[in-house]
């Protein structure tokens, strides 16, 4: 035996027992179509799948959603604030927090030292809009309410998270531990994708007017975790080039490019072959979807094609790279493209302290764009088939943080209530679910777990959350995890 076939000798006994199974699992499955074949593959077509893609998963039934935008409000936000209405806190002012409501919650280092809670009612007019009724800050969210008969209010979120990097985890994850896949993740698992040339999985992180406390996000938010890689978010840049290396090297044309991918692939292929690693087989993906994108993605970020119809439906601020208006609009364009799922975060919603000027400041950011969007998306016929998801990871206090006035005041973290919202996709709009008390602190009415959120997005995407598994350590691992979670019915059009 020469060294050549010594150390491929090596390399197969080096075969994990994991990879031998699931490289196995596959002739099995050739096996089993095999003799399924003969009773007719057409048995086996369900109506549920029409919206699927090559390389799907089943549905589990016909989806009212085949893509999504998640807005995420990075540090949450002020549901007192903007939509949770309590015109009964006005007398409650500089008054203590009674401990009937706050039932000894746990409290953030922020404020658990602090000698009293105060009241701090907001300093916000509201006003109903809508057939539905629905309350809003009537300061700062002009735009947004013309479409609150459009969307689907959901006023009892609660989780139990009460710092920013669990809790905005548990929200992408379904659990407050990194390392598990993100809903971004598992959409482009289960749908595929619909555009060859463009990941399933886009990330877009939006540069905020007002940067006074930032929270930190990384790419832990947007991983694939257990899943493949190939389900990881891919995350375009506001600034220079969109994906880092997606144009040549300066005396590199696309011929030699083409040539080195296809010698880096021969290579992955062997190694592929030899240890049956399918991370190895992720990188080939990988690689051949970077070449394509260079075609793709300069076409695709370049906004001068867009009428003015559109920048004066989203503001000038569109032009702008990076602001939030700029990226609303590369949402759609990349939704339009066929990318399954776009997520947009948008940071500095962590108000501790600032309130009169940073919520302003923040609402400025987002009103009119999010408006757009959906206006966007309705004038284009693709509202219907395009959930859209708005809101943070918890909500805030009645009581301030600080510094109390009239005008001015702070609020901490609070996981037991919060407001979200969604529109499109098969969101049941001009809803108004839940609610909370007259300190917007305990919920009193339809509650709504994070866990209940997710089954309902993927009930809304056409999966069965029990039924929509992948096999991880033993495991059937669910992004709904082990707890209860249950599809509410009353979000649903």
């Amino acid at each position: 035996m020469n060294l050549h076939d010594q150390m491929m000798a090596q390399t197969r006994l080096a075969q994990t027992r994991r990879q031998f199974l699931t490289s196995g699992k596959h002739l099995l499955g050739g096996a089993a179509l095999t003799s399924l074949a003969g009773a007719g593959l057409a048995s086996l077509v369900d109506p549920a799948n029409a919206l699927a893609s090559p390389g799907a998963m089943p549905m589990h039934f016909a989806p009212k959603a085949k893509r999504v935008i998640y807005l995420h409000m990075v540090g949450g936000p002020s549901q007192m604030d903007l939509f949770d209405y309590k015109p009964a806190m006005n007398t409650y002012f500089d008054k203590d927090l009674p401990e009937s409501i706050r039932q000894g919650q746990r409290l953030t280092t922020m404020t658990s030292g602090q000698s009293r809670f105060p009241i701090a009612p907001s300093k916000f007019a509201f006003q109903q809009y809508g057939e539905c009724g629905m309350w809003m800050n009537s300061d700062h969210l002009p735009w947004l309410s013309k479409k609150a008969d459009e969307i689907c209010w959901m006023r009892s979120l609660h989780t139990e998270a009460i710092n920013h990097e669990p809790a905005i985890t548990a929200m992408q994850t379904g659990n407050q531990i990194t390392g598990r896949p993100c809903l971004g993740s598992w959409a482009s698992y289960g749908l595929g994708s619909m555009n060859d040339n463009l990941p399933a999985f886009v990330v877009l992180v939006a540069i905020p007017t007002n940067r006074e406390q930032e929270q930190a996000i990384s790419s832990r938010l947007w991983s694939a975790g257990y899943l493949s890689g190939e389900h990881s978010g891919v995350s375009f840049r506001s600034s220079g080039d969109p994906i880092l290396y997606i144009n040549n090297p300066p005396g590199v044309p696309d011929a030699i490019r083409r040539r080195t991918i296809d010698g880096l692939n021969a290579l992955n292929q062997m190694t592929y072959q030899s240890l049956g690693d399918p991370e190895t087989h992720t990188r080939i993906q990988q690689y051949e979807m970077a070449f394509r994108m260079q075609a793709s993605v300069p076409e695709l970020v370049d906004i001068n094609s867009e009428s003015q119809h559109i920048f004066d439906l989203y503001g000038e601020d569109a032009k702008k790279p990076g602001t939030f208006a700029n990226t609303a609009l590369m949402a759609r364009r990349l939704s339009e493209r066929g990318v399954r799922f776009v997520q947009v975060y948008h940071n500095n919603w962590d108000h501790h302290a600032n309130v009169a000027t940073r919520l302003p400041d923040q609402c400025k950011d987002v009103d009119r764009p999010c408006y757009a969007l959906l206006e966007d998306l309705k004038q284009r016929g693709m509202l219907d088939d395009t959930l859209v998801i708005w809101g943070g990871e918890f909500g805030r206090t009645i009581y301030t943080q600080g510094k109390l006035t009239k005008e001015n005041y702070g609020r901490d973290h609070h996981p037991r209530c919060f407001t979200m919202w969604m529109a499109g996709g098969g969101a049941k709009g001009g809803t108004i679910y839940g609610e909370t008390d007259d300190f917007s602190y305990n919920i009193v009415k339809d509650p709504l777990h994070i866990r209940d959120f997710h089954a309902t997005v993927l009930h809304l995407l056409g999966f069965d959350h029990e039924r929509f598994t992948y096999k991880y350590q033993g495991l059937d691992q669910k992004l709904t995890g082990v707890e209860p979670a249950h599809v509410i019915r009353d979000l649903i059009a």
